[in-house]
């Protein structure tokens, strides 16, 4: 194996993600034990010409960081790889799975597996242009009539990618119903590179499931980091953690300064802290403590998929947490800006990664 493979190889990494993968959220996922973080997907025209240069930065804790590309014209595909190298990136990914309207009208993103030997060639001459890992992200196919996952990989694979990654869902389908894990086994079964499969891990049991039914051995955790991002040290251990709500609280503090101090403290930086994490809120009041025998009940599906919540909540700061309402995280934020909350002072050493 060689050691870009040995790269991708038995890691539990941070996905890129629009919003979601904003480098104060990747600065703490990578405390709490994220292998990998990447960049928000850099649309190479653009960077070509001038722009997406703030999404390339990264923080000196990212020490595996990686800067993902879009793009369907192989030389500037190659020139946005060259200039990710120069800003520091430790691993290139470029995206054959984006499934928004705007990226794939354009012949890119996951419009792109529907051409596969134009992806190969895509890969091709980025392998030309660097030497550090290169990763390739697919979705299972255009729709569940086209699901090509496994020839797609093979010719990435043939061009020089050192990995594939490897999302359960066609684009049709966007980011509804759960992952079919069956397609991603069957394309680690057909590759000799290392396969990082993404689709529905939330807890450690989707990642026992997912290691004991097929040979996949690293894995991509998206919207799992969104609702906790102490997700990777649970991962990571095998063993769920069960923030109190004062942790739960400090957790969001520590994001919070993590945007203040990358954002700025002034009246714009603050409405940009504001911003996001408003945004994060929308998936951290989805976290609940859920056991092993809800993950057991709720099979086949992860645990991901669930909505419903019949538990009364008699605890006031509880109710506020767990709270889809825009007015409460409105008061959340004021408090985090504030330091009134349950979570001053409280440690999370036990859980963050040297």
């Amino acid at each position: 194996m060689t050691d870009a493979r040995a790269f991708f190889t038995d890691v539990v990494a941070m996905a890129p993600m629009a919003q979601g993968g904003n480098l104060p959220y990747r600065r703490l996922c990578r405390e709490f034990g994220a292998e990998l973080t990447c960049s928000e997907m850099v649309v190479a025209d653009k960077l070509v010409k001038g722009g997406e240069r703030p999404l390339m930065r990264h923080h000196p804790s990212e020490e595996t960081f990686g800067i993902q590309l879009c793009g369907k014209r192989p030389e500037t595909l190659a020139e946005g790889a060259r200039m990710a190298v120069a800003q520091g990136a430790r691993f290139v990914d470029l995206n054959f799975g984006c499934p928004i309207d705007l990226i794939t009208r354009r012949g890119s993103g996951a419009a792109l597996l529907k051409k596969p030997r134009k992806l190969a060639q895509l890969v091709a001459t980025v392998r030309e242009a660097i030497d550090v890992p290169l990763s390739v992200k697919i979705r299972s196919g255009w729709t569940e009539q086209r699901i090509n996952a496994v020839d797609v990989a093979r010719e990435a694979e043939a061009a020089g990618a050192d990995a594939v990654v490897v999302h359960g869902r066609t684009r049709a389908q966007r980011y509804k119903k759960s992952a079919d894990w069956s397609v991603i086994a069957d394309v680690a079964e057909a590759v000799t590179i290392p396969v990082l499969g993404n689709g529905d891990i939330m807890t450690p049991w989707d990642l026992e499931r997912r290691r004991r039914e097929t040979r996949v051995r690293s894995f991509l955790i998206a919207r799992g980091c969104l609702i906790k991002p102490w997700v990777f040290r649970e991962l990571l251990t095998g063993e769920p953690w069960r923030p109190t709500v004062a942790e739960r609280w400090a957790v969001m503090q520590r994001y919070f300064e993590f945007a203040r101090e990358y954002f700025g403290d002034d009246e714009k930086g603050l409405g940009r802290c504001h911003r996001f994490v408003i945004w994060h809120l929308h998936f951290w009041h989805r976290w609940r403590d859920y056991t092993r025998a809800d993950f057991d009940a709720h099979l086949p599906d992860s645990l991901i998929q669930r909505r419903e919540d019949p538990r009364e909540i008699d605890d006031a700061e509880e109710r506020l947490l767990m709270s889809p309402d825009e007015a409460d995280h409105e008061v959340i934020f004021e408090r985090l800006v504030g330091g009134d909350h349950p979570g001053v002072g409280v440690g999370l050493e036990r859980m963050i990664s040297a």
